[in-house]
């Protein structure tokens, strides 16, 4: 999966961009709004995840000009301190996919992450890959080939994946 991550806190960053390359993903980060605005414009993510309160355009502009002007439909979770439910229902009304208050687990985001990119997809159930008895199960990573596990660098298996889906 393929993510952009619009957030301000770098300590933040650094752990998302530790947690999900070693699972495989690829990441881009911007440090403020403006900035996620424009990556969010210029190119293709499978999701995006969306701090709230941040430098130069809050998380709620971003979302509104993703949705509005710039007319894209990629998944967006927003990932922020404001924990009422009035925050919550103005970020999933204005077009955000899911909402997650900090602090927050890792395994439950890249859950959350995967489910929103599955439907967004239309693949609701079918989260492996296979071709004859090679398996890669897409919501853990893993790659089988018989019963016999097979460990790959998140490079390779990123490859994999392309040459299995093609």
């Amino acid at each position: 999966m393929k993510l952009l991550i619009v957030e301000d806190n770098r300590a933040l960053v650094a752990n998302l961009f530790a947690y999900f390359e070693a699972r495989g993903h690829i990441l881009d980060a911007a440090p403020d709004g403006a900035t996620g605005l424009r990556l969010a414009s210029d190119n293709h993510y499978d999701a995006i995840v969306l701090d709230w309160t941040l430098p130069r355009m809050d998380g709620v502009q971003v979302l509104q000009e993703l949705r509005q002007s710039v007319r894209k439909d990629v998944p967006v979770l927003m990932l922020t301190a404001k924990g009422e439910t009035a925050d919550k229902i103005e970020a999933l009304r204005i077009g955000a996919d899911d909402y997650l208050v900090k602090p927050f687990d890792l395994a439950e985001l890249e859950a959350r992450l995967l489910a929103q990119i599955r439907r967004a997809s239309g693949r609701v159930t079918d989260a492996r890959l296979q071709i004859c008895d090679l398996v890669m199960d897409l919501s853990t990573a893993k790659v089988t080939r018989g019963a016999r596990p097979i460990a790959l660098r998140p490079a390779t298996r990123r490859l994999l994946e392309v040459l299995m889906r093609a």
